[in-house]
């Protein structure tokens, strides 16, 4: 069951941009009006219609079992992979990463955490598959993002012979900003479901304790009163 895809549109809220130029004017950088509007609505647009060459999905591994997953890739592409085990039993999982001739490219066991990268040395379908094989009752809820080549310049920024202008070194600025703050956001998230689940499980155990602990205070007053 996927519960988040992200096909590799990188939509960002128009109003985080908005909020960035209202900092801005807060800290005294002197915008016109239509600067200001021009360069709110453009970022809007942008925002909507920019495709990144990433693709980000949380899914759950079922105990037991194995899912992989297939990217198309081109020679002398460099790719990066992060992985994370949000949730389930040791919060570990084994991943095997084979190129087109099913050469073994990465392969690691029960880790929790991991980033990976490295460069397609043949064009064609590289695979990506998890396993939870060795747990017979636990499933797990996997977090990964897969970044394939350099991303992709603003439209219009890589089409010049000159000096960008200072609205468009604001803007490819901006960009990688939102996008540093994209990832920092998703990392937190991460780190919060984590947390709460670890919590609730101890949650669970330590009322488990308490009910055994009471349970068998009230065996024992029974026993001591006959």
């Amino acid at each position: 069951m996927v519960l988040e895809i992200d096909k590799g549109y990188r939509v960002l809220d128009s109003s985080a941009a908005a909020v960035i130029l209202l900092l801005g004017r807060a800290e005294g950088v002197y915008m016109t009006d239509f600067f200001y509007r021009t360069f709110t609505i453009f970022l809007f647009f942008f925002s909507l219609l920019h495709k990144s060459q990433g693709v980000e999905f949380t899914f759950e591994l079922q105990d037991s079992s194995k899912q992989c997953f297939f990217e198309v890739i081109e020679k002398d592409k460099e790719v990066t992979l992060e992985y994370q085990v949000v949730t389930g039993g040791q919060y570990d999982v084994d991943i095997v990463i084979t190129d087109p001739r099913k050469a073994i490219i990465y392969q690691d066991q029960r880790k929790q955490y991991e980033s990976f990268t490295f460069t397609a040395l043949t064009s064609g379908e590289y695979s990506i598959c998890f396993s939870n094989e060795f747990s017979t009752f636990s499933h797990k809820l996997v977090y990964f993002d897969l970044q394939v080549g350099e991303e992709a310049p603003l439209p219009g920024v890589g089409d010049h012979l000159t000096a960008m202008t200072q609205m468009e070194t604001s803007t490819q600025e901006v960009h990688k900003n939102l996008n540093s703050i994209d990832d920092f956001q998703t990392h937190h998230r991460l780190s919060e479901t984590q947390g709460r689940k670890r919590a609730e499980d101890l949650n669970e155990s330590v009322m488990i304790l308490v009910f055994i602990c009471i349970n068998s205070n009230i065996v024992n007053r029974i026993f001591c009163k006959l």
